[in-house]
């Protein structure tokens, strides 16, 4: 029983050590409730077993560049967690991102084992989600901004703004994404205000991603969300201050 707890354990650990650049002895410890000395056993009987393992001093543990492990086999729950995610994203607003999650689902579908494709399949016949159900698409550029985003490259948008449909250009430097019930919108540092603005997608009237790329912003999300609670409260005592 100890050593298929172990066998399940090692196998999670070098799938963790897949879908992430750099894990660390404590993360791994907490992830699977066990001590630190467990998990440099663990990496250390991986790396006997021929596993590629590169130790970055101060950072963590991660897979030498271009090695993989075979595709995973999914079980029948998975599987059908994954359909019903499928179902949920298809009622979002944005094109791309419906057609980059649907293309990665099928890639999904391609490891399952036939029974559980089957099923899959008809899991997927039987759910439904019955809002948006016009289907109306308010964008088309979720996927790119992403890619912008990890990337760090500098964008140029003609923005209709909210209060006057006014549309101006500008090159921004996109940060971060949030979705609304209804929307996505865009953090980002605009140079034309020359500050940290928020950008809905439906009213991006055009998009160039440009052969620019600009310094990562110094920032967490959850930093950015505390400057504008600080704002919002600054804008209560002063109601002089306009809010931006």
């Amino acid at each position: 029983m100890q050593d298929t707890k172990r066998l399940s354990r090692l196998t999670a650990i070098l799938l963790q050590l897949q879908t992430k650049r750099v894990s660390n002895a404590s993360e791994l410890a907490e992830k699977f409730s066990v001590s630190k000395r467990t998990i440099y056993r663990d990496i250390k009987a991986l790396e006997q077993a021929g596993v590629p393992i590169c130790t970055e001093e101060g950072k963590g543990y991660s897979l030498v560049e271009g090695y993989t492990i075979p595709p995973v086999m999914f079980t029948e729950s998975e599987a059908n967690a994954l359909i019903t995610a499928q179902r949920l994203i298809l009622q979002n607003k944005d094109s791309s991102f419906i057609k980059e999650y649907t293309e990665a689902i099928n890639k999904v579908k391609s490891v399952l084992k036939n029974h559980t494709k089957d099923k899959a399949n008809l899991l997927s016949d039987r759910i439904q989600f019955r809002y948006n159900l016009e289907n109306d698409k308010t964008s088309n550029y979720l996927s790119t901004l992403q890619l912008a985003i990890t990337n760090n490259f500098l964008c140029e948008i003609e923005y209709s703004t909210l209060e006057t449909d006014k549309v101006t250009q500008r090159k921004i430097e996109p940060f971060a994404l949030y979705s609304t019930q209804e929307n996505w919108l865009l953090i980002a540092f605009c140079r034309l205000r020359n500050e940290f603005r928020a950008f809905r997608l439906d009213k991006i009237q055009k998009l160039e991603v440009l052969n620019q790329s600009f310094d990562s912003h110094d920032m967490t999300l959850q930093e950015y969300f505390e400057e504008c609670k600080r704002k919002y409260l600054e804008s209560l005592l002063s109601p002089d201050k306009p809010l931006t």
